[in-house]
């Protein structure tokens, strides 16, 4: 099915590409569509109904059959009422005429009304939403199955944008470097009029370094019209009409979120912490290569802790690392963390290994754990080395960057060990469990694991020249 009409937003241009650049086109049939959906229109019980559900108004008319249902709804489009099941007293039903049609659905209440996926606050809002989908789904099936074709987000979204001006890219291969790049384009304003321009003028820039990143779906109920920055087709429906990414504010229909590339670039506004936030979601926020949570221990670290006597294993106060936690959630890269303020080199070291274990996916991620652990089970040193290898080039490229950093670091501690006391070895049995976790939470299979989380850190210490 065409669409009927088209809309345009009003334009904004980026000064360095004015003739190339057009604003989003957004489609409009599917808008038309919901303001042409039925209203909903209580019928009303004539009589008082005893041991009515508090929670229902005079829409509800007691146990009642089916037909009788029909009977009362019948020629009424949009009509509505509720109804107790003859078959199964305390079991409650919406009875709904569209399509001259009674439909019947189950209805279920738990602070909220709900027939399906979605909870309503009143049962008018559940009918309002319910007959605009109906509406919806039956005039404009093949045109919604079709949605997804040609989005606009390969035009106009950051994905495609201007890509051939894109210098560097990340290389994912084992034979190219590892290491993160940005572009040298000079940056260009850009007129913000939706999140998706604001993302399109950010591959323009391509000011963040170049790491995948999935988009952190989560279902969001839009106030007033919105449209899918995929497919520039309007989200209909009361509430929950599509989904939001909760890193960098994209907005689309459900079906299309299975489309949009791994190309999020969170905005540091939605960021609410340092700590316990995504590896990549926080690189990418701060336009860093590594979390600078890292950076900026490690060079506390290397300027006046690595000839500290047990560095990395001796602990230093708890709360003393959680006022370093709560600085740099407040402060992010202007967190103080000098020697003035922490003047044990412990507490810093303790903060760092904190923010390791605080990642909901550690360094070595959930799904490479059990290639890692494998590699260590070969006997052969060679054979184990280039198998370490092959697991290190499976990891996202930001915790690949982040391990490396740390290991080059982590060796210039074990060439200080005459004073600091600390070899590969024993910071392999700190930051085993610290950097990589089993996927299932089993006390068991973390302790059988334990020795080769310690190998795996201590091949890494000793080969980073080779391994990175």
């Amino acid at each position: 099915m065409a669409a009927s009409s088209n809309s345009s937003l009003s334009g904004s241009s980026v000064s360095s590409d004015a003739e190339e650049y057009q604003p989003p086109i957004w489609k409009s049939y599917l808008y038309q569509l919901q303001q042409e959906a039925p209203r909903p229109k209580r019928i009303i019980c004539p009589q008082e109904v005893e041991n009515k559900p508090k929670y229902y108004g005079r829409e509800f008319h007691g146990i009642i059959s089916r037909e009788q249902a029909d009977e009362i709804l019948a020629g009424i489009e949009g009509a509505y009422i509720l109804r107790e099941s003859q078959r199964q007293p305390g079991c409650y039903t919406l009875a709904l005429r569209f399509g001259n049609q009674t439909l019947n659905y189950r209805l279920f209440y738990d602070g909220k009304h709900f027939v399906g996926e979605k909870r309503f606050e009143s049962i008018h809002d559940l009918v309002t939403d319910g007959l605009i989908t109906l509406y919806i789904e039956t005039k404009a099936s093949e045109y919604i199955a079709k949605m997804t074709k040609n989005p606009i987000y390969e035009h106009i979204g950051y994905a495609t944008q201007l890509r051939e001006k894109v210098s560097r890219r990340l290389s994912r291969t084992k034979t190219e470097s590892r290491k993160a790049s940005v572009t040298s384009e000079e940056n260009a304003p850009v007129e913000k009029i939706t999140s998706l321009v604001r993302r399109a003028a950010l591959t323009q820039n391509d000011n963040h370094f170049n790491y995948e990143k999935a988009h952190n779906f989560k279902v969001y109920t839009f106030r007033g019209p919105h449209w899918c920055e995929y497919c520039a087709n309007f989200m209909w429906g009361l509430i929950a009409q599509g989904v939001r990414c909760s890193d960098c504010g994209l907005n689309v229909h459900k079906q299309c979120s299975k489309y949009v590339p791994n190309d999020c670039q969170p905005d540091l506004k939605r960021i609410k912490r340092v700590y316990c936030c995504d590896l990549t979601t926080l690189v990418k926020a701060h336009n860093t290569q590594r979390p600078m949570v890292v950076d900026i221990c490690i060079r506390e670290i290397e300027a006046r802790g690595l000839k500290s006597e047990g560095l990395y294993r001796v602990s230093g106060f708890t709360e003393h690392i959680e006022d370093v936690k709560m600085a740099f959630d407040r402060d992010g890269d202007k967190a103080d963390i000098s020697a003035s303020l922490y003047p044990d080199i412990n507490i810093i070291a303790g903060a760092l290994k904190l923010y390791f274990r605080d990642l909901p996916i550690p360094v070595i991620t959930y799904e490479t754990y059990s290639k890692f652990i494998e590699a260590a089970k070969i006997s052969n040193p060679d054979e184990r080395l280039e198998a370490v290898h092959e697991v290190l080039m499976l990891l996202p490229a930001a915790h690949y960057e982040t391990l490396r950093y740390l290991m080059i670091h982590l060796k210039k501690v074990t060439l200080n060990e005459k004073e600091n006391f600390m070899n590969s070895e024993n910071l392999g049995i700190v930051f085993g469990p610290t950097l990589m976790r089993p996927p299932e939470d089993s006390t068991l299979t973390t302790l059988n694991d334990m020795r080769y989380q310690k190998l795996i850190v201590q091949i890494l210490i000793e080969n980073e020249d080779v391994l990175f």
